[in-house]
């Protein structure tokens, strides 16, 4: 039964609507911010939030603003404000589940036909680890994949269906087969980082001390040919990371101590520009199909992935702390790479075919 108080308190406290989440994925660990109406707390009383069952603290709460943080346990579901007892509409929001643990990939993982994802324990330089790189199964079972490469960091597949990795600390290039067997590709290359393939089979790899070198396909299957120096850029304090665009042309991020560092597009004559500038901490790059670039990094003093389109315009599309890169997956999924581990996310995002 209606009565006269309930409609007054319910005057005098609307119910809360949200309008828009930014962004509408996360990490655990990751914040949303919510836009929409009656978000303020009432009588010191601060709204609660839940994504999907899972009560996710508010911590911050304006009139038209809040912002969710993403905890630890959290799955893909409905965002739900709850205010005075009421709760506001729903939104859909996408939340990265653990993939796999005890990692240390340094740049982005790299998927192959079959949809398993190939990830490193890199380790500290001169560091030698157990395992060099796992196999994570769609299913997400983990397996040791390759043995006895120092320093594993940057991985591609190649257009021969063979995985790739540089070592850092060796200057080295190795190829790997699908049975896990490793010879060396190319040598000589600095303090090799990240690695990318052109459409034409050549190899490019980021030297982080300042080179790009690119590595002609040899004559016969499985060798390399020349190797020359593409573009020089300034050096990073940790790693070059590449991807190429449907263009062709190969952009190039290398982390520094500026909170305005910039995304460098190299065209096929060598010549550099800077596509993007006013990130922080820029690493690991993937295109999707429409061209727009994915990069983790810092936008605004907010950590994640961020989506630049071909013009330009940068926006936060994950929110989410210690990222060093990503790859898509099939069906719009993607593989987050942090510090530590893989995570998986929906995101309904097609990716650029690499090869």
């Amino acid at each position: 039964m209606t009565t006269l108080r309930s409609l007054l308190h319910h005057d005098t406290h609307p119910l809360p609507h949200l309008d828009s989440a930014s962004p509408s994925a996360a990490m655990p660990g990751g914040q949303i911010d919510v836009l929409g109406a009656n978000l303020e707390p009432i009588a010191a009383h601060i709204p609660q939030a839940t994504i999907g069952d899972t009560p996710s603290p508010v911590t911050l709460s304006r009139p038209t603003r809040a912002t969710v943080t993403v905890p630890e346990g959290a799955i893909s579901g409905d965002l739900v404000l709850h205010r005075n007892g009421h709760e506001s509409n729903h939104l859909p929001v996408s939340i990265a589940v653990p993939m796999a643990e005890n990692l240390h990939p340094v740049a982005n993982p790299a998927v192959d036909a079959d949809g398993n994802v190939y990830a490193t324990l890199s380790g500290q330089r001169g560091q030698s680890t157990p395992v060099s790189i796992f196999k994570i199964q769609r299913d997400f079972q983990i397996t040791p994949f390759v043995r006895e490469i120092l320093n594993a960091t940057g991985l591609a597949f190649g257009p021969d269906g063979n995985l790739y990795v540089s070592s850092r600390a060796e200057g080295t290039v190795y190829r790997i087969t699908a049975e896990g067997t490793f010879t060396t590709y190319a040598e000589g290359l600095g303090i090799a980082t990240g690695i990318a393939f052109d459409h034409e089979g050549s190899l490019y790899v980021g030297d982080r001390s300042g080179t790009i070198f690119k590595i002609a396909p040899g004559s016969t299957p499985g060798a390399s040919g020349e190797t020359f120096v593409f573009a020089t850029l300034e050096p990073s304090v940790a790693a070059y990371h590449l991807a190429f665009n449907n263009a062709g042309t190969l952009f190039v991020t290398g982390p520094t101590t500026s909170s305005n560092q910039a995304i460098h597009a190299i065209d096929h004559a060598g010549n550099i520009s800077v596509f993007y500038r006013g990130l922080g901490r820029a690493q690991g790059m993937a295109f999707d199909i429409d061209g727009n670039l994915y990069v983790a990094a810092s936008l605004h003093g907010q950590r994640g992935i961020v989506r630049i389109t071909p013009a330009a315009e940068a926006t936060l599309a994950i929110s989410g702390n210690n990222l060093v890169g990503l790859t898509f997956l099939e069906d719009g999924n993607a593989a987050l790479a942090t510090r530590d581990a893989l995570y998986h996310i929906a995101l309904d995002i097609e990716g650029r075919p690499l090869i």
